[in-house]
């Protein structure tokens, strides 16, 4: 009987720490750095944050429900089969509630970059994401360079110099 208690005492305080609330997240300004946290994949396992630094990073904030998050998810995936991995990164990270809606949007717009789900709020709360679709450009050592709100044309001219700008990267 003691046993019992015991185990049903361990269960209890496992269960506790997973349903605890989540870490206390604030905005990142621009030009500090975002700590390092998980990002659970939507279709792979977690990474950290700091598995990109080295490199610039493309962060886009969206969800399926979004009509403009859709509406630049073409534009950022063009983006990301010419460049991605070689001057910079680029990942999404979907606010979606339910991960299977973004995944199913995923494959259904064939779209080649890593995604990611947000669990607790947490990179929304971040990266400054109180309307969406959001596109935060970080630089190589994970510092909040700039963030673009609102659907946008990623591989139009224009996007393409505030990139390059904003990351010192060459995309011509």
């Amino acid at each position: 009987m003691k046993a019992t208690r015991l185990v049903a005492a361990a269960c209890f305080a496992l269960a506790a720490q997973a349903f605890a609330a989540p870490p206390q997240a604030r905005l990142v300004p621009e030009g500090e750095a975002i700590p390092d946290q998980p990002l659970y994949g939507l279709f792979h396992d977690y990474r950290k944050f700091s598995d990109f630094q080295g490199k610039p990073l493309i962060i886009n904030v969206w969800a399926s429900w979004c009509a403009p998050c859709r509406a630049e998810m073409g534009s950022l995936d063009r983006i990301a089969k010419r460049h991605n991995g070689r001057q910079f990164h680029i990942i999404g990270i979907s606010t979606d509630d339910y991960p299977g809606k973004a995944t199913d949007y995923l494959v259904r717009a064939a779209v080649s970059f890593d995604n990611y789900i947000d669990k607790n709020l947490l990179w929304e709360t971040m990266l400054g994401a109180e309307r969406i679709p959001l596109t935060v450009l970080i630089d190589a050592k994970g510092r909040v360079v700039k963030r673009v709100y609102g659907a946008k044309a990623w591989d139009s001219p224009e996007m393409v110099a505030v990139i390059e700008k904003s990351l010192g990267v060459k995309l011509r």
